[in-house]
């Protein structure tokens, strides 16, 4: 097994990326508004709340962007509403040759769209679509399978070089984490869930081209669909805690792997760092223990399952199977293998349950 993470932000790195977001709050919104919740309703002014309105300004100022929209539907409400702006019902989209993150499949067969496949890791293949009809392309920024090894910056330049068509980077699980995310590396709309930035639950981001996001602000008019003022304010103060915590998480996935290859826990063949969805360690057994080890983790205090993958709810260590699309692509790792993320929690607490749980395995046999 070899594994390609995405680079992240050190804790250096998300200090400077806090500071920058700050900054850009104190120059949007006085200093009285920061201590106000928000208002309500489809403003006379702007068609939305007022302060949803300045809190779309600053995301967009801080990911570089001409314009941001807050959405309802968390990160896939976002891609609908990213892929809605772009394409129409049937046309065809490229995306990469790999599982589907599985609400992204059900918006594409809801949208009956056609999908073009090319193996993202190998550049070359984009010269084989050259001369291929296709209306808009679909980037993962996280990993699909575990072997996937594309930096997003080279796979939209690529894509640049032969089609002139919308580029979408489906950015969940690596904003606040990754140095750029695809709109600042040249894509024309990144998606991401704000829930899973700490923020309230529902509440989604797409941020990119004005006339892309004047589109998803139409189908978005009336009250009910609106994110209202005090739940703008709620993801924008979330959002400033994100690249700390995040960096903070990182580094502790660092020091988890390196111990758990210096052989601290019995029952290990290796640790990988992976963007398993989230960055995250994935251990992989020399037995096929994996879902008894869970289950022990489980009563020994890991969280079992998530709730956003890096949700404010998501404080302690989470112990659970490795995604669905990195099954689907092996299914046989499914027995061998298991994905930690520390969430808010440390590498001592992780490696504890860990060597508990292995412990009893062997155990009960």
């Amino acid at each position: 097994m070899e594994t390609y993470p995405i680079k992240q932000i050190d804790l250096n790195k998300a200090k400077e990326m806090q500071f920058k977001l700050v900054d850009i709050i104190q120059t949007v919104f006085k200093g009285r508004e920061l201590l106000e919740a928000g208002d309500y309703g489809v403003s006379i002014e702007l068609g939305r709340p007022l302060r949803t309105a300045k809190v779309e300004e600053v995301i967009a100022k801080f990911f570089e962007a001409e314009d941001a929209v807050l959405v309802r539907g968390a990160g896939t409400g976002a891609i609908r509403m990213a892929l809605i702006s772009v394409l129409q019902p049937g046309s065809t989209l490229l995306i990469h040759e790999a599982p589907i993150y599985p609400t992204t499949e059900t918006l594409i067969n809801e949208m009956g769209l056609k999908v073009l496949r090319i193996d993202m890791n190998d550049l070359r293949k984009f010269e084989e679509i050259k001369n291929v009809h296709i209306d808009a392309a679909l980037v993962q920024h996280s990993r699909q399978r575990m072997s996937d090894s594309y930096e997003v910056r080279d796979v939209i330049r690529e894509i640049r070089k032969i089609k002139d068509i919308p580029i979408v980077v489906d950015d969940n699980y690596v904003v606040m984490k990754a140095p750029k995310i695809g709109v600042q590396l040249g894509a024309d709309i990144s998606a991401f869930s704000m829930f899973k930035l700490l923020g309230p639950e529902g509440i989604g981001c797409v941020v990119g081209r004005k006339s892309f996001i004047d589109k998803i602000r139409k189908a978005n008019y009336s009250g009910g669909s609106q994110v209202q003022g005090p739940e703008a304010m709620d993801a924008l103060r979330s959002l400033v805690y994100a690249p700390v915590s995040f960096a903070i998480q990182a580094e502790q996935c660092d020091i988890i792997a390196r111990r758990l290859n210096n052989n601290e826990v019995d029952g290990i063949k290796k640790a990988y760092i992976a963007n398993s969805q989230s960055r995250v360690v994935i251990v992989e057994f020399k037995d096929p223990i994996a879902k008894l080890v869970l289950k022990y983790a489980e009563e020994l205090g890991a969280v079992p399952y998530p709730v956003g993958s890096d949700s404010r709810y998501e404080i302690g260590a989470m112990f659970y199977r490795v995604s669905s699309s990195f099954i689907r692509d092996n299914p046989e790792i499914d027995k061998y293998a298991i994905r930690i993320n520390p969430m808010r929690a440390g590498a001592e607490t992780v490696i504890r349950i860990l060597k508990e749980a292995v412990s009893q395995v062997y155990r009960g046999r």
